[in-house]
């Protein structure tokens, strides 16, 4: 997961977008702990919760295929939720897996638990490098100064996750706009 050849530009090496991002907002986006935790934490007394938004098999997007080194039309299974707070969405992620890394994982029933939560879990997990992209909205309509990316390795299981921040998080916890 690079930019390499094929990769999409908009998605660039964490370091590349530091010039760019306040140090309030490279707290968030550079972390590789759980985002999930993090949230919590920053939520102080707000309810925690995961809204799944959508979990299905299909093809996933062009820049995802480049990411998990799949042919573009091949099938994956595809999730998205909705980080929120006290109701209020802070994050929207979306994650892919391609369907050979399924067998066993029984992501499925995750239904509105995070996926971090398995995943942190995970003894030998390796996360990739983060990728970082100052303009989401080719990548998905939720609307936000910031999305990030990286993928996950554990065992023979890929996953692709992406974190797209909301405004409202940035609103919600007073974050300048970049």
């Amino acid at each position: 997961m690079s930019n390499g050849p094929g990769s999409d530009p908009r998605w660039r090496p964490l370091a590349a977008a530091r010039p760019a991002m306040s140090a309030a907002w490279w707290q968030w986006v550079a972390s590789r702990d759980s985002l999930t935790a993090r949230l919590v934490s920053a939520g102080g007394q707000r309810a925690f919760r995961v809204r799944l938004l959508d979990q299905r098999l299909g093809r996933p997007r062009r820049d995802e295929a480049l990411a998990l080194g799949l042919p573009p039309a091949r099938h994956a299974w595809l999730r998205e939720v909705a980080l929120c707070l006290d109701e209020r969405p802070w994050v929207v992620a979306r994650s892919v897996v391609p369907l050979s890394g399924l067998h066993g994982q029984r992501l499925d029933r995750l239904g509105e638990r995070s996926l971090g939560s398995w995943l942190f879990r995970q003894p030998d997990l390796e996360r990739g490098p983060l990728e970082v992209s100052a303009d989401p909205a080719p990548f998905h309509a939720a609307s936000g100064p910031w999305a990030r990316r990286s993928l996950f390795r554990h065992r023979r299981f890929a996953v692709l996750v992406q974190e797209f921040f909301l405004d409202r998080m940035a609103d919600d916890l007073g974050l300048p706009s970049r």
